[in-house]
């Protein structure tokens, strides 16, 4: 939904299909406005090195463009071993981590992977709430197998985009607004309203700490509404 058909502070339409993976442990397609990312969760039998012995599990996180989800195609190789691309997946990582209890999954890795079938804006948020719906679909599956006695999500967590674009706070950036945003924003947060991470900055001229309070308050506002929708359909 363009933004001359919706308020500054109202989201796309946001759509989750959930289980499109028969294979994968848990999955979900997520659209936000015309964003598409296609995210899994793959529980294998093996831990990082620092991991090993700790009676802990692990949880890692991989995100790709797929080379026609923009407006031009982008080589694999690039996107694969780009910065940004690295940023997004320790971004993803950092937030799972937060809303999972791993010793429910000692000696096991938790691999998130997003894969990005069309962006228009917002893509490594729809990544992280992809991410989150097929990480509570694994815990599902297993919890509801016994191999494991608990449920081991310790959050509901969500994400969204915030941006200062043309001197006025607006939420869920597409791409249009996200290339001229003075300001822009990715708020992680649980929905309870506790912050997980704060990520970005100005683009161009600095804001005063209390624009910058009123964005994350926005941002973490929009996550708890995030997180309702979320909840009726999983």
């Amino acid at each position: 939904m363009p933004r001359t058909t919706r308020g500054t502070l109202e989201l796309r339409p946001l759509k989750v299909s959930r289980k499109v993976n028969r294979y994968a442990e848990g999955s979900a397609l997520i659209e936000m406005g015309h964003t598409k990312v296609l995210v899994t969760a793959t529980l294998e039998k093996k831990v990082p090195f620092h991991v090993k012995g700790t009676k802990q599990g692990w949880l890692m996180a991989e995100y790709n463009l797929l080379p026609r989800a923009t407006h031009e195609r982008i080589s694999r190789e690039r996107v694969a071993n780009g910065g940004r691309t690295q940023e997004i997946q320790r971004l993803m990582g950092r937030a799972f981590r937060a809303c999972v209890d791993l010793s429910y999954f000692r000696d096991q890795t938790i691999i998130i992977d997003a894969d990005v079938i069309q962006a228009d804006g917002g893509t490594r948020v729809a990544s992280i709430i992809g991410g989150y719906v097929a990480l509570h679909d694994l815990t599902e599956r297993l919890f509801n197998s016994g191999k494991i006695t608990d449920w081991a999500l310790t959050h509901e967590i969500g994400a969204i985009s915030v941006g200062m674009v043309d001197g006025e706070i607006r939420v869920d950036l597409d791409y249009q607004e996200d290339v001229k945003a003075e300001a822009d924003l990715n708020i992680i947060a649980t929905g309870s309203g506790q912050l997980i991470e704060v990520q970005g900055g100005t683009e161009k001229d600095p804001i005063n700490k209390a624009t910058f309070d009123e964005m994350v308050e926005i941002g973490v506002l929009s996550v708890q509404d995030i997180v309702k929708i979320l909840k009726e359909q999983i």
